[in-house]
């Protein structure tokens, strides 16, 4: 694993150390490791929208109801 340095501001190392303390996690990599996997997965799901919103933005028309949509967007954010 690469390890890295990041500089943090005083509320969110203590926030860090807050969820650390708690037993959430057991380091403050793992946690930052959690955030940028939560990030990554919900980054998928933006590009997904976007990429239905360009389409329909060029073709003028989605043949999907709102429910469908809806559907799906809630199927790719649960995993």
């Amino acid at each position: 694993m690469a390890k890295q340095s990041i500089s943090l501001t005083k509320s969110n190392d203590q926030w860090l150390k807050e969820q650390v303390e708690k037993a959430e996690y057991s380091s403050k990599s793992e946690l930052v490791n959690d955030l940028i996997r939560q990030a990554r997965k919900q980054q998928v799901h933006i590009d997904w929208i976007s990429a239905k919103l360009e389409a329909a933005e060029n073709s003028g028309f989605t043949e999907e109801t709102k429910e469908e949509i809806i559907s799906r967007s809630k199927s790719m954010s649960n995993g």
